[in-house]
């Protein structure tokens, strides 16, 4: 399990011009195509009932103009990323990945 922080590098590593935001506030103005991304989930795995190993889960979401993103592959070829569900919103699709990382 690495940090968010070598997560966002890795995101940002897929290139094509994608930018990456993690919980961007609403004021900010988006550049697409765009990955957003935020904390999702927490598992915990216990021994005698004391937590000793977690995982984090983090909720991806790609935004770009082409229903046929580039980036769809790359994102999923991913260790741990599983697609969630697509749907458009402004002209924009949106596909939602969940990643353990």
């Amino acid at each position: 399990m690495g940090t968010r922080l070598e997560f966002q590098t890795l995101l940002e590593g897929l290139g094509n011009g994608v930018t990456v935001y993690f919980q961007p506030p609403p004021d900010v103005q988006m550049t697409y195509p765009a990955i957003v991304y935020n904390r999702d989930y927490l598992t915990n795995q216990f021994a005698d009932n004391v937590p000793y190993a977690g995982m984090l889960r983090y909720q991806v979401t790609l935004i770009d103009a082409n229903p046929d993103s580039p980036l769809h592959p790359l994102l999923m070829a991913m260790p741990m990323m599983r697609f969630v569900r697509h749907y458009t919103s402004a002209n924009l699709n949106h596909d939602i990945y969940d990643v353990y990382f």
